[in-house]
């Protein structure tokens, strides 16, 4: 039969800040172990989709990476998925292709 152990942290109740685990050290205690939240990883602000070459850290834990750790070396890395900056790079593209031919026609006109 395992014994019981009490928390030594700041809550006493079973909460998801709270989380522990067993563990039993070489000299044979067993002591409590607390367990980290599990992060989500950072997702694309368009789509909602998960970026993929950011690791899932909890938001303390991406200070102490390095800056191009924390993002991927392109326009919006980081922050938009490559799909979605194809999108935004080609819709701009085409909004400047119709003022041109906006332009075009008003002169032969």
């Amino acid at each position: 039969m395992v014994e019981r152990l009490t928390y030594r942290r700041h809550t006493r109740y079973n909460t998801k800040s709270n989380k522990v685990r067993l563990l039993r050290t070489p000299g044979g205690r067993l002591v409590n172990q607390v367990v980290k939240k599990k992060a989500s990883g950072p997702k694309c602000g368009d789509c909602g989709k998960r970026l993929i070459g950011i690791p899932a850290l909890r938001p303390m834990e991406y200070r102490r990476l390095k800056k191009r750790e924390r993002r991927v070396n392109r326009a919006y890395g980081g922050s938009r998925c490559a799909k979605c900056v194809r999108m935004r790079v080609v819709r701009a593209f085409l909004i400047e292709e119709q003022k041109c031919v906006k332009q075009v026609l008003a002169e032969k006109m």
